[in-house]
């Protein structure tokens, strides 16, 4: 009960806050899985991207690449064209990367069963990277994440390094990547809700399919009890015609 307690005391708190990312709103792409995991008694985010293409401008000659040193000269959750690309290269002074990042959400679970039924979702649906940890107070996060990233330089302190068609291939394969995340995200929901849904739901889904069935045969066997009895009413007429027939011959002769 204690830990219980402390779960959804951890939950209150994480979700009052404020979102302090660079968009500072939940991705559409994932809101559904989001609020999905929000409202479930057992699950929460605590942090989430729907998967993202940057190109990035960090310092010349600087080992540390890390996100403080960098400007973000472009950034999009969906689709882009070559001529995004170009303008954005047009504004760097030092190295510039063209990132793809695939989604990402961080989840944490009530308990270690929980999250090792989420993984287990996760990699069914294509997030391979995926991982399980336990903190310290006992904080189980599960990290749903996937393995198709892609990282190229294209310019070193300002001067672009890569032709025009280069840069017009790479935006094929960048947009590729995003599509592929986004039948992942899809793939994931469906997979959630199928493994989280109570088993009365299952049963009354269940039962439906079945009255569905069941339906569908009686209206087939209507139609085949039809089909019966008006193929012996024709044979019934034929043979009464032949009848007449052969009394008429018999009169005649």
């Amino acid at each position: 009960m204690e830990g219980e307690n402390t779960f959804k005391q951890w939950k209150k708190q994480c979700l009052n806050k404020l979102d302090l990312s660079k968009k500072g709103s939940i991705d559409a792409d994932i809101s559904n899985i989001v609020s999905y995991l929000n409202n479930h008694e057992h699950y929460f985010t605590t942090s989430s991207c729907s998967g993202r293409i940057i190109l990035i401008d960090g310092v010349s000659e600087c080992v540390d690449v890390q996100k403080q040193n960098c400007s973000w000269l472009f950034v999009t959750h969906e689709k882009f064209k070559k001529e995004d690309m170009l303008a954005a290269l047009e504004k760097s002074l030092g190295d510039a990367v063209l990132k793809f990042e695939p989604c990402v959400l961080h989840v944490q679970c009530r308990q270690l069963e929980d999250a090792q039924l989420l993984h287990s979702v996760a990699i069914n649906s294509g997030f391979r990277n995926s991982g399980v940890t336990v903190g310290k107070k006992g904080k189980v996060i599960t990290a749903v994440r996937s393995t198709h990233c892609l990282e190229v330089p294209l310019s070193q302190k300002g001067q672009v390094l890569v032709s025009e068609e280069y840069i017009d291939f790479l935006v094929g394969v960048a947009n590729n990547k995003m599509a592929e995340n986004l039948r992942r995200i899809e793939r994931f929901y469906g997979c959630l809700k199928s493994s989280l849904e109570p088993e009365e739901v299952k049963s009354r889904l269940k039962d439906e399919q079945k009255e569905k069935k069941s339906v569908y045969r009686r209206r087939r066997k209507r139609v085949q009890d039809k089909d019966v009895l008006e193929s012996g009413v024709r044979n019934q007429s034929e043979s009464d015609q032949d009848e007449d027939l052969e009394c008429d011959l018999t009169l005649f002769s």
